[in-house]
């Protein structure tokens, strides 16, 4: 006797009965092989980010990239050694997303991401640096940065960041934020903040070599400017800032971002 709960088997048609293919509807379903980890197939998945790589430490970017491209959607398409190379690179690939260091020779991370934000305006950018450094975070987003990551953590935190930099969406390190905004607010209060706006880019460049020892003879040499023109620059600085020699100069810089303490 056949089970009543069970439905009656229908008749088999005419193509039934000689190929023994069922009527019964079937379901298909995707195998899992082909189903990306979007829940979408890989045809229509979206494509990779993009990401420009750029600090002055080989073994530093050997790092950062194999943390990066072990993800399935980011990619280093291009690797700098300076601030100049990263324009450089940046002209010449296409790129969703700058990472860069911040104390690097020719131009900082700092002066490279100035640059970049207005020769890409949808470039997104992040700084990633050893300092844990309010100058440095503020600087950072100043100039077109949004977000700050430490080489500490960066095995825990870049990936993070990276994502929620193409979400448009500010990344600062965890349990940093209330501290640096709260000393932030407290230095201008007290009229500390600096109005580094004052100078023009060809300045910041001559205030950081001159920061950096270098004489004008050499600081001619790089930027391809005479030796008149550099002094210019140097006594257009003294008089701006109101400072008196390269000392004054030096400290500056250091508060400004251009160099390292």
């Amino acid at each position: 006797m056949s089970d009543p709960s069970l439905p009656e088997p229908s008749e088999p048609s005419e193509h039934g009965r000689h190929t023994g293919a069922s009527t019964t509807p079937t379901t298909r379903t995707t195998p899992a092989s082909t189903t990306s980890a979007y829940g979408t197939p890989p045809a229509s998945a979206p494509s990779k980010i993009r990401i420009l790589l750029a600090d002055d430490h080989a073994l530093v970017r050997r790092g950062v990239r194999l943390i990066l491209d072990r993800e399935p959607d980011l990619e280093v398409v291009a690797e700098a050694g300076d601030g100049a190379e990263a324009i450089d690179m940046a002209r010449a690939h296409e790129a969703d997303l700058a990472v860069l260091d911040i104390a690097m020779p020719r131009l900082t991370g700092l002066q490279a991401a100035r640059e970049l934000a207005a020769l890409k305006p949808g470039l997104r950018i992040l700084m990633l640096t050893m300092h844990d450094n309010e100058q440095y975070l503020f600087q950072a987003l100043k100039s077109g940065a949004c977000g700050y990551v430490l080489k500490s953590v960066a095995d825990r935190d870049l990936v993070a960041a990276c994502r929620a930099a193409m979400r448009d969406e500010p990344f600062l390190y965890p349990g940093a934020v209330t501290a640096l905004i709260r000393n932030y607010l407290d230095r201008v209060r007290h009229g500390e903040e600096t109005s580094d706006h004052i100078l023009t880019p060809r300045e910041e460049e001559v205030l950081k070599l001159v920061a950096e020892g270098h004489s004008s003879k050499e600081i001619a040499e790089i930027l391809f400017i005479s030796i008149k023109t550099v002094q210019r620059h140097r006594a257009n600085l003294l008089q701006k800032l109101g400072l008196r020699d390269r000392l004054e100069l030096t400290r500056y810089a250091i508060r400004a971002g251009l160099i390292e303490p």
